[in-house]
């Protein structure tokens, strides 16, 4: 696994995100809500 991963960051490349971007990203996850019933997987929206 590890050999896997090393070879991969050659090819990748970063990138820089905005304050808001990750405003928005995590204002998101806030507002999204999964529940899980026996084999049931309910998504919700809470907007």
């Amino acid at each position: 696994m590890e050999k896997i991963y090393s070879e991969n960051l050659e090819r990748g490349k970063f990138v820089k995100t905005s304050a808001e971007t990750i405003r928005f990203l995590l204002d998101f996850s806030k507002q999204f809500h999964v529940t899980e019933y026996k084999e049931f997987c309910f998504e919700n929206s809470l907007n």
